[in-house]
Parts: structure tokens; sequence; C-alpha cells
């Protein structure tokens, strides 16, 4: 069998979905037709909900978590954070490989025992943070040459939800994990402040990220705007990248290659300049996606980690320090509010 990415699938792996909530309901509606998958049941406490997405994609409905186990090759965890660490190493104990969404839990040491069951018993674990799969960011990889100052906008209307977690958590781990995975870099070190705006946690936050060699990271995220976005920009010595990651398009901005690195403003052709303005020195490179729903790419990675094929594109080290970093960010906003209380 030949898979949508043009892989031979050796075996049909089956799947379970625990969770199937606003994203969990996507991650079955994926697997219900995914090449080189079978989605054999969901599972939710919430029984009308999984009532639903089981009449939805025709898919048996599992009142007890151990069955769907004793029943599946692979699990999709998309519960609550909080119940991450328990379903997952369950799960792994079970002999069943995990796909658990971001953040891959609550705590480091939740995360540690994801990671300690997945050795012991030799499985995968794959984290959801899905804006690696972006066609954006995918297609801006080719461009990519040793950043040197990233900057992150993530914005969104308020709703309620998730908001037993501040905005970092909720929202700027994204960026977090996706600027470590640019950069390639350890951190050196954190700057952060942030406020809390509807919820009694912080709902507005931004994060100054330094690695070593001198790159650095700026993140805003916020769950308070009257708009939504979400844009990266990366800043190197070759040029600059605009990406949308809500469209899945952007821009490259480089130097001419017909033209010699500026060293300053006396190296510049006065004529040339006129003649074009900052077209005559810069070109624009249009970065498309593919149009692939990033879900979708993530759950074929996984799949395909699951076969051997590949080793997981977000491991569950990655998804540990993507969150050990995040909690740090959001130790150091929670001193700021307070001392800026108090002061």
């Amino acid at each position: 069998m030949t898979t949508r990415s043009g892989r031979v699938a050796t075996k049909t792996i089956r799947f379970g979905v625990v969770g199937v909530g606003s994203l969990g309901r996507h991650h079955a509606r994926i697997l219900s037709s995914l090449d080189g998958a079978t989605l054999v049941g969901i599972q939710d406490d919430d029984g009308d909900r999984a009532g639903a997405v089981s009449s939805e994609y025709d898919v048996p409905e599992f009142d007890d978590l151990d069955r769907l186990l004793g029943s599946v090759d692979a699990l999709v965890v998309a519960t609550p954070t909080s119940s991450h660490a328990a379903i997952a190493v369950a799960a792994l104990e079970a002999g069943t490989h995990v796909f658990v969404e971001k953040p891959i839990a609550s705590t480091l040491a939740d995360a540690d025992s994801i990671l300690d069951a997945a050795a012991r018993n030799g499985r995968i674990v794959q984290v959801g943070h899905v804006e690696r799969f972006n066609g954006a960011v995918r297609a801006a990889r080719e461009f990519l040459d040793r950043p040197l100052f990233i900057e992150s906008h993530r914005l969104a209307p308020f709703v309620p939800r998730s908001t037993d977690v501040a905005v970092v958590l909720d929202l700027m781990i994204h960026d977090v994990d996706l600027v470590r995975s640019l950069v390639e870099r350890p951190i050196e070190s954190i700057a952060a402040t942030g406020v809390p705006v509807i919820t009694s946690m912080v709902d507005i936050a931004n994060a100054r990220l330094t690695f070593e060699g001198g790159a650095v990271a700026n993140l805003t995220a916020s769950r308070v705007s009257p708009d939504r976005m979400r844009k990266l920009r990366i800043f190197q010595r070759s040029g600059y990248l605009s990406l949308d990651l809500a469209t899945g398009r952007g821009e490259f901005l480089r130097l001419r290659e017909s033209l010699p690195a500026l060293g300053g403003p006396a190296d510049a052709d006065p004529a040339v300049f006129e003649a074009g303005g900052n077209e005559a020195l810069v070109e624009r490179i249009p970065i498309e996606g593919d149009g692939a729903e990033p879900l979708l790419k993530e759950l074929e990675s996984f799949r395909d980690a699951v076969l051997g094929n590949q080793a997981p594109v977000v491991s569950g080290q990655d998804g540990r320090d993507a969150l050990e970093v995040t909690l740090a960010i959001e130790k150091l906003i929670k001193t700021h509010v307070a001392n800026t209380r108090t002061a």
C-alpha cells in the first residue's frame, strides 16, 4: 500500500483516541481515513460527546480505557493536560505507542514518568507540537541559515477554554518549541513578563530567549486580543523571512545574488538604488506551503515513526524540553506580577 506521503506502509496501525473534544475529534476525523491506519475506537468520559463522534465517523465507542488499550497499537491522548501522564503511562505499560497532545504534561515529574515508561517498554512517544508541520514552516526550512533573531506573535480572542492554565502553557508553548527547533542551540537565559486581564491566570505574556551563539527570540502570546494572529519573523545574515502561520504562506527577502553583501550605506551604488529602489537590491521569494492540513502531516509522521520508517519529528524529550522552558517562563512571570503588585 502506498501512503499519501509516498511511502509504502508495510502494515496497518490500529489507532485509538482518548478525548474527543475540540481537538480530539479532529484526530478521530483524520485517523478514520488515514492510509496505513485503522481507527479502532475512541473513549471519552463525556458520553454524549463520545457518542456523537462515534456516529459521525462510524467508529466504536469504548467505555473503558483498558479495553481500548487491548485493541490498539497506538493511542492519541487529547484529554486535558492534567490527565496526560496517567493515560500515557498506562498505554505505554500496555505496550502501546503514544501520541500525546501538547503540553506533554502539567509538570516535569509527570513528563519524566512518560519518558521513563516509554524507555522501559521500548515504545514511541510523539508530542503534538503541530506548528512544526505548518506548511509555511516546512517550506521555509530550505532558506534557514543560522537565525539571529526570531519574533513571534500568537494572538487570539478570549474563549472560556484552558483558562485553568496561563497563556504561556496554553499558547506560547507552540512557539517555544518552534523557535528551539529553528535555532537548534541551547537556551542561555530567559526574561519574561505578563499580566492577567480576564482570568486569574496570565492572559498576555512576553518572553525573550537568548541562545548559545547569540540568537534571540522574542515571543508574544495573548488570549484576550480582538483579532487572531499567528506570525513568525526570522532575521539572519542572508535575509529576512516573514511567515503567516494562519495561511501557511510567507516570503523571504534577501539581497540579490548579483550584488555584493553590503557592509554599510557607502557600499550601495546610489544609481542602482535610485533606479529601482529596494527592489533593485532585494528579491522577494514567495514561500508557499503545500496546502496539506498540519494535523494530517503530524499524524502521518507519527504513523511512519510507529512503522519504523523514521524517528518521531517531535520526540517525548522535545516535548519535555519545551515544557521545561515554558514552566520557567511562567515562574518568571508570576514573580514579576507579584513584585509589581507589592511595589
